[in-house]
């Protein structure tokens, strides 16, 4: 790499100030499009976007019709590893031409896209968006971000470097949620900040179980030879594919992976949070037999309650404790709700934000914000300060495409990388701790130097921060 290839080393601050306008915002950044000019029915092709999209099955699928819902998307290009999950994408978009490996994919039709869309699982996240920002080609990458701290950290400072357009699908982040509470806590409603709870119903997939045997019959339609991508080369298993990969260490990052980027993404805006001081977890346990406990170290852990410390921030008066949960375990129910009260995250997710002066709590993407007691939500009167982005997580599509129609650094995102990098960091290192049972590494306080990217204390778990990838595929 030469000298002028090198990433930039650090992130700019300001970026993080997302959306901020006058007291009453613009709601989002407008763009007059070329048809305005061209009277009625005209588009431009420089008014659209030219998507190739990696991943089209699944939440590829969904994200793809939001793409197209926007107005502003072409669909030129579609690869998948595996026909079936293709399907339904390649027959509703008949106009994009379709691939097997991104790899072909990049070679041949580079010139003919503008922007790359990633929806494939957690372990090829990283290489397929950092191949594309290589190519000058904006990037949506769905959560979490990287399988792999360091991942996290390139494509953060790739972004910079190749000065392109990105987002990660955390949808919430475009919510009027975070924001809402953003402006409750800066108008001093809660008081400040001291510890946060955030939990998840997920895993919604097997955990903390054993390989399962190989199978010899791989699906036709799939090439499991690329699916498998950077992980290690192993024999064809039932079930992995589509989904149950995500409590795999090879290749997904367990219900933190999963739901963490959602879950996390207010405190995170709220607080302005950079990155994670000391972790420490407990993790749920398998038994085999009488008084025999298994050990999956390739599985994630059934459950876990991972706590996590965050440095003080202009914010904060202190440092900020932050517990997940996860595997159905919860925090106790605040003393201000009436025993017969509903709270956030009934469905099975939510986020707890306690404070000097009073707490407050949401649900998945930050839906539903609420003050407690109960009452004091509808007495609120925190004025406004952050523009809502029209359709809310719907529009987190939209918002995207209009940021990389009007060109970098033009318009700010909700999850622009500069956000959703440190973010993504944050919760893998906290895995580091749920990974370091498995290494009976128990119940330390991980102490993390985030500068060297490196936990100080238990060098054993420092081999998941930047993990070797399979012969053939490279950064």
């Amino acid at each position: 790499m030469t000298e002028e290839q090198k990433p930039e080393m650090n992130a700019n601050p300001g970026r993080r100030e997302f959306l901020k306008t006058s007291a009453v915002a613009a709601a989002s950044f407008m763009i007059v499009p070329r048809f305005v000019l061209g009277g009625k029915g005209y588009r431009a092709p420089s008014d659209m976007l030219n998507i190739a999209s990696v991943g089209v099955g699944g939440k590829g699928e969904s994200d793809i019709d939001a793409f197209n819902k926007s107005g502003k998307a072409n669909m030129v290009f579609l690869c998948d590893v595996d026909d079936r999950r293709a399907a339904t994408t390649v027959k509703r978009n008949p106009k994009a031409k379709y691939y097997k490996d991104w790899r072909e994919m990049f070679d041949k039709e580079s010139k003919n896209f503008d922007a790359v869309s990633v929806s494939t699982p957690d372990h090829t996240h990283g290489i397929v968006a950092y191949h594309a920002m290589q190519l000058g080609k904006h990037v949506y990458v769905q959560k979490p971000l990287t399988h792999d701290i360091a991942e996290a950290r390139l494509l953060t400072q790739a972004a910079k470097q190749y000065k392109v357009v990105t987002q990660m699908g955390n949808q919430g982040a475009s919510n009027d949620g975070t924001r809402l509470m953003s402006e409750w806590h800066d108008a001093g409603l809660i008081g400040h900040v001291h510890t946060i709870y955030c939990w998840t119903n997920r895993p919604v997939w097997p955990q903390g179980i054993a390989w399962p045997p190989p199978q010899p019959n791989i699906p036709k339609e799939l090439d499991w030879d690329l699916w498998q991508g950077t992980a290690p080369k192993k024999d064809y298993v039932d079930k992995l594919v589509p989904f149950n990969w995500r409590g795999w260490w090879d290749y997904g990052t367990g219900a933190l992976g999963d739901m963490g980027c959602h879950l996390v993404e207010a405190p995170f805006r709220v607080l302005d949070l950079k990155y994670v001081k000391d972790v420490q977890a407990s993790v749920g346990s398998v038994f085999v037999d009488e008084f025999k406990e298994g050990h999956f170290p390739d599985s994630c852990p059934p459950s876990s309650h991972i706590t996590m410390t965050f440095p003080k921030t202009h914010k904060t008066k202190g440092d900020v404790t932050l517990h997940w949960m996860d595997g159905g375990i919860q925090p106790e129910r605040p003393d201000e709700l009436g025993p017969s009260e509903s709270w956030g995250g009934e469905e099975g997710n939510g986020t707890l934000f306690i404070g000097t002066k009073g707490k407050m709590f949401a649900s998945t993407y930050s839906d539903a914000p609420t003050l407690l007691p109960k009452s004091r939500t509808a007495e609120a009167n925190a004025p406004q300060k952050w523009a809502r982005v029209p359709n809310g997580a719907g529009g987190h599509y939209k918002q995207w495409i209009e940021g990389c129609l009007a060109g970098y650094g033009n318009t700010e995102l909700s999850s622009s990388f500069d956000v959703a990098g440190p973010l993504t960091e944050a919760l893998l290192m906290a895995n580091l701790a749920v990974r370091g049972h498995s290494l009976r590494g128990g119940r330390l306080k991980y102490e993390w130097d985030n500068e060297n990217m490196k936990v100080t204390n238990f060098d054993a778990v420092n081999q998941y921060v930047k993990r070797q990838y399979r012969e053939g595929w490279t950064l």
